[in-house]
């Protein structure tokens, strides 16, 4: 028997706020706060991404929306490097065994695929990763260049157009199809219309190729290419995600060169071709992967860039993770001490740029204020404050007359006063722990110093385990039985040697662990051992790259706005950090915090007009 629900509809709710959930989509309520009805629509928009560490275009790329690869490809020349995306941010994978441009991928993370390329000449080189390592297979029947017209699997694979520019014939445009079955490559049938600088997605049976000259669309069956509708805009060096019958199609150039990028993004429905929302950054030569409706853009020319953003068809506005302006601090001042959380930090002495200070700032997540005065003057204290904005301390630290001291202080959220002396004076070291549990590892100037680690019990120190390597100008998070050390400088101020080394802590020995993926040193730290961040530093220049680690890995994350160093920073974890001061290039005293990706309904206000 019919109802009313059958026949109408779920009646219209009175709703004093609006729902905050995807059960809500296509559903209208009356919110009597507003006093109006309101729905939730699909929602269709790029957000931003982690950056890749390496910026570069042409490179291989595929996989899915949260393990996907990118490698080889071209800066300013032709590079090796393989990064791997898990759907936050890169970490760096094994190079390939040739390194070589305008590649295409097929695959995924853990069994990938790259193909062709320009070594120079173009080439027909096949190489698989299996998430750890590459190995060199069978080579395509006809060599090839400038095409990301790729789809499939690591055993099942096609590939489709591209250029080739050596002898003997044919050579130039290309309308060659090769499929690959994990062993050797097969020539299928050809492309109706030869094409270079195109791409495609889809399976070995069900692909699509599109984009380069001309603008057509050709679908292949696993046995025939047949021609569809054109792309609205002519683009070449796009990218693609999907499949037959729902495709998306982004960036790219108009011109071939990187006067005519573009950043539009067109969806197919297996029919026609619709133009939705564009990236934010205009493109050739992008890494592509994903799927149809969560879509990754990896770098691309114009010139290199490692920007990265994901497309979303969803119930939800996705907004990127990022760093976003705070409160200044009172006066410029860099080499300071760093403690707390984001929205009680606290930041203790420092160059600012005359003396060094005493003065004691605190941060309530919004604006700085004066805090008690250090008793002891001190700068190049970075890496040396633990504990909270109200049980604070910090440790050595360098004097204004140039002498590096030993002794702590304690602070109670109003005022400083004496702790024990570290056994050993020193000053650039990495800090770790609370007020009454802390640590203190490495640092300068006595190399006999730099891998040692005192820990502290509130009133003194005593020697812990020393770390595997010296270290000077790194930085650490964490607490005095579970901390970590990443970053730094190896050697001697006048021979430096960058590092990227991470070292975990458990009370009694440290142990090496996963790298960062971009060397540094003067940068600064926020977290725990299981959820930290590497803000910012120097290598050589100015760095603005982002690390959060997970206990196991690095990835990138969203770059700070104005690269620093010898800057102070806290957090609780890598999802609520601050830094503040610091070198950028002059002392500074912006403040940046992060805020990591959020999404929420898109609620849309029902209108008669």
């Amino acid at each position: 028997m019919s109802t009313y629900k059958n026949i109408f509809g779920k009646p219209v709710k009175f709703l004093a706020t609006d729902p905050d959930n995807a059960e809500a989509e296509g559903q209208i309520w009356y919110n009597s706060t507003d006093g109006a009805f309101k729905d939730v629509i699909s929602n269709k928009a790029w957000a931003s991404s982690g950056n890749m560490t390496t910026a570069r275009g042409l490179g291989g790329g595929a996989g899915t929306s949260t393990s996907a690869f990118i490698a080889a490809g071209y800066t300013t020349t032709i590079v090796a490097n393989t990064e791997e995306y898990n759907g936050t941010g890169f970490s760096n994978g094994a190079n390939v065994g040739t390194g070589r441009s305008q590649t295409a991928g097929a695959g995924t993370e853990t069994a990938g695929l790259i193909a062709g390329g320009f070594e120079p000449p173009s080439t027909g080189k096949t190489e698989e990763y299996n998430g750890t390592s590459w190995s060199e297979q069978n080579d395509m029947n006809v060599e090839r260049r400038t095409m990301s017209g790729s789809a499939g699997t690591q055993t099942a694979a096609l590939f489709f157009g591209g250029y080739r520019d050596i002898t003997p014939t044919p050579n130039g445009v290309m309308n060659s199809t090769e499929s690959y079955n994990g062993t050797s490559w097969t020539n299928e049938s050809a492309l109706n219309t030869a094409v270079w600088q195109n791409t495609g997605s889809g399976t070995q049976t069900a692909a699509v190729s599109v984009g380069g000259p001309p603008t057509q669309t050709e679908h292949y069956d696993g046995t025939s290419w047949t021609t569809n509708v054109a792309i609205n805009t002519a683009r070449l060096a796009a990218g693609a995600a999907g499949t037959t019958s729902n495709i998306l199609f982004y960036g790219g150039t108009t011109d071939g060169g990187d006067t005519g990028l573009s950043a539009k993004t067109e969806e197919y429905d297996g029919t026609s071709w619709t133009e939705v929302a564009d990236m934010s950054v205009a493109r050739r030569g992008l890494g592509k992967a994903g799927e149809y409706n969560k879509a990754i853009a990896m770098g691309g020319l114009g010139p290199a860039k490692s920007d990265t953003e994901e497309f979303n068809i969803s119930a939800n506005v996705i907004t990127g993770a990022a760093w976003a302006s705070g409160g200044n601090l009172p006066s410029a001042r860099s080499s300071l001490a760093s403690l707390g959380t984001q929205t009680a930090a606290l930041g203790a002495g420092g160059y600012a740029p005359s003396p060094v200070q005493t003065s004691t700032v605190e941060y309530d997540g919004s604006s700085w204020t004066a805090g008690g005065a250090l008793n002891t003057a001190r700068e190049t204290a970075v890496g040396a404050g633990f504990g909270i904005q109200t049980a604070g301390a910090v440790a050595g630290g360098n004097s204004p007359g140039g002498g590096t001291l030993s002794d702590a202080e304690e602070y109670n959220g109003t005022a400083w006063t004496a702790g024990g002396s570290l056994g050993s004076a020193r000053y650039a070291t990495g800090s770790a722990g609370t007020q009454t549990a802390g640590a203190i590892f490495g640092g300068n100037p006595s190399p006999a110093n730099k891998n040692k680690t005192e820990e502290y019990n509130g009133t003194a120190w005593t020697a812990g385990g020393n770390l595997n390597s010296d270290q000077a100008y790194h930085t650490g998070c964490g607490l005095q039985t579970a901390a970590l050390s990443f970053g730094g400088q190896l050697s001697t101020p006048t021979s430096p040697t960058y590092s990227s080394q991470t070292e975990e802590y458990n009370g009694t020995s440290w142990t090496v662990v996963n790298n960062m993926g971009t060397a540094r040193y003067q940068l600064a730290g926020a977290g725990v051992q299981t959820s930290a961040q590497a803000i910012s530093g120097r290598n050589p220049g100015d760095v603005a790259n982002v690390e959060n680690y997970d206990g196991t890995n690095w990835a990138t994350s969203a770059n700070v706005a104005n690269a620093t160093r010898l800057l102070g920073g806290c957090g609780a974890s890598n999802s609520s950090s601050i830094k503040f001061g610091g070198l950028s290039p002059s002392v500074t005293a912006s403040t940046e915090e992060f805020n990591p990706e959020t999404s929420a309904l898109n609620v849309k206000t029902i209108t008669t007009s």
